[in-house]
């Protein structure tokens, strides 16, 4: 028998939508036998059976939902039908890379899978699902049978479960230092051990393939390169050249590396390790310019309280990077700050356009890939916003 939740009178509406998070103003009392990382039915003010999920007091999000079906037992039958359900459509080949657990968007909240070829790389990045890593690991090796299994939950957000960062092997074989996986073609080596992320943005996969369509024998700025990704793109679509800067010496290394593995240039000049926003500056006051700008920068906004300097930030990157566009240049430029909504990044971008004084048309709207899906009933799971436009 779960333990039970009671919430407030008239805060059940989210939870009858289907939405994963009871945030803990929502809840008027919780059982006193009920401990962080239980499992726990949630009730309305009148007794009606809602939902079961997961507890943490410690977290502002103190239940993440699991079913809405009462008679459905959260047991490790539950887990390995979520797994296996979520791992089936995601069709790939033996070197690929693809996400097969995209957290609360496939059920399964706090939990992410992404797998390398032969490896899977886990984040638990809640309170219940860290207590839940060997069956989940069990399950993924019976289901999947990879080589090794291997966990990145060296992550900030797990401070907020209470829980300290954590990485290393949880089955199989150590990964080793590079992975090599194909995507469209191309090969990429992969540090899966302290790579951003779980090493590589798969969620950039699809507009890697898109952005194919507007470098031809263009003249390519790629901000926030990180390994090379947009690099490999560009200059397999015959981009005349590419200078790809980052902050991060090490993964302009790999971003070299991958550009050589392809067989396309890679002259050291074009890799420049430097701070974006001080670098496009410097490029304005010497008056270079590009047909093509590719802006990726990390997740600006961590909470509400951060949304309007991280709007500025953006206003600012894309304002000067119109300035450095040549006529009828193409500025490709993203968000994954899922706090700042499609409307609001369109909003940022047409107010660096008028600063700029720079005419812009849309042409194509981008989002994360298919393996990264966006629940209805959870908006949150959009994150990865990007507009190409064109820049008069």
């Amino acid at each position: 028998m779960s333990n039970k939740i009671i919430l407030k009178p008239n805060r059940d509406k989210p939870v009858r939508q289907k939405h994963p998070w009871i945030f803990s103003g929502a809840i008027e009392r919780i059982d006193s036998a009920s401990s962080d990382g239980d499992l726990v039915d949630v009730l309305t003010s009148q007794g009606e059976f809602l939902a079961r999920g997961y507890l943490n007091r410690r977290s502002q999000i103190a239940v993440r939902l699991l079913t809405w079906l009462e008679s459905e037992a959260v047991d490790e039958g539950f887990w390995a039908r979520r797994l296996a359900l979520a791992a089936s459509w995601r069709v790939m080949g033996a070197h690929e890379a693809r996400r097969l657990v995209n957290a609360e968007s496939d059920g399964l909240p706090g939990l992410v899978v992404d797998r390398y070829g032969e490896w899977l790389i886990v984040q638990a990045l809640t309170l219940g699902i860290d207590g839940l890593k060997p069956i989940i690991t069990q399950q993924l090796n019976a289901l999947l049978r990879p080589r090794g299994i291997y966990e990145r939950s060296d992550v900030d957000v797990r401070e907020k479960e209470g829980l300290a960062q954590a990485s290393g092997r949880l089955a199989g074989d150590e990964p080793p230092d590079r992975v090599e996986i194909e995507e469209g073609g191309y090969r990429y080596l992969v540090d899966v051990k302290r790579g951003h992320k779980t090493g590589f943005y798969l969620d950039q996969r699809e507009n890697r393939k898109k952005i194919q369509a507007y470098v031809a024998n263009a003249e390519v700025l790629n901000l926030f390169a990180y390994t090379g990704g947009f690099a490999v793109a560009a200059l397999s679509a015959d981009a005349k050249s590419v200078v790809s800067v980052d902050s991060s010496a090490d993964v302009l290394q790999l971003a070299q590396e991958n550009v050589r593995l392809n067989g396309l240039p890679a002259r050291a000049g074009d890799f420049v390790e430097a701070d974006v926003f001080s670098y496009v500056r410097k490029l304005r006051a010497e008056k270079r310019t590009f047909d093509v700008i590719i802006a990726d920068p990390p997740k600006l906004a961590q909470s509400q309280g951060q949304i309007e300097k991280a709007a500025r930030a953006y206003k600012d990157l894309n304002l000067v990077a119109m300035q450095l566009l040549r006529p009828g240049g193409y500025l490709i430029t993203f968000s994954c700050s899922g706090l700042v909504t499609p409307d609001l990044f369109q909003k940022i971008v047409f107010g660096a356009a008028v600063d700029a004084g720079r005419d812009a048309q849309i042409v194509e709207r981008l989002s994360q890939s298919s393996d990264h899906p966006v629940l209805l009933s959870f908006p949150e799971s959009e994150y990865l916003k990007g507009l190409v436009c064109r820049v008069c």
